[in-house]
């Protein structure tokens, strides 16, 4: 399945396919609002330990990537990799429904989700859904 674009593992939710069941299992978080790992100096929660252990960057205040071009540091190479097209002003994702261009991927979906009315994250207590995570961390922190 490596080499190939075998993705026979699908979201019930929204269809989305993965190559291993893992991905799947941290994917429907995004649904669920489920957040099973936790920062042990902040008490902030994240669905994947992979993202937890990019956040404890933060308390450590280690920036291990670096921009060749102006010297900035960064926590992680994704941050680095898209700081780095500020050099070029090169901007390849482009919304199909108004025009507007984005350095990134992510950054289109996150703007799509305008034009689509798409709220993927829900919170656990009540069931309100949102556009982006951090908004139903915020509810989470103003009403539960």
């Amino acid at each position: 399945r490596i080499h190939t674009e075998e993705r026979p593992f699908r979201c019930p939710d929204c269809g989305k396919g993965f190559r291993y069941n893992s991905t799947l299992i941290t994917h429907q978080r995004i649904h669920t609002g489920e957040t099973p790992f936790e920062c042990d100096k902040c008490r902030k929660r994240y669905k994947s330990s992979s993202s937890l252990l990019n956040h404890k960057l933060i308390h450590t205040g280690e920036r291990p990537f670096e921009c060749e071009e102006c010297r900035k540091t960064f926590q992680t190479s994704t941050v680095l990799l898209r700081h780095q097209r500020i050099h070029i002003e090169e901007r390849p994702f482009h919304c199909p429904d108004c025009g507007k261009s984005f350095r990134d991927n992510y950054a289109l979906i996150i703007h799509r989700r305008i034009h689509t009315g798409e709220k993927p994250y829900k919170c656990p207590q009540c069931g309100k859904s949102f556009s982006h995570s951090s908004h139903v961390t915020r509810h989470q922190r103003r009403l539960h």
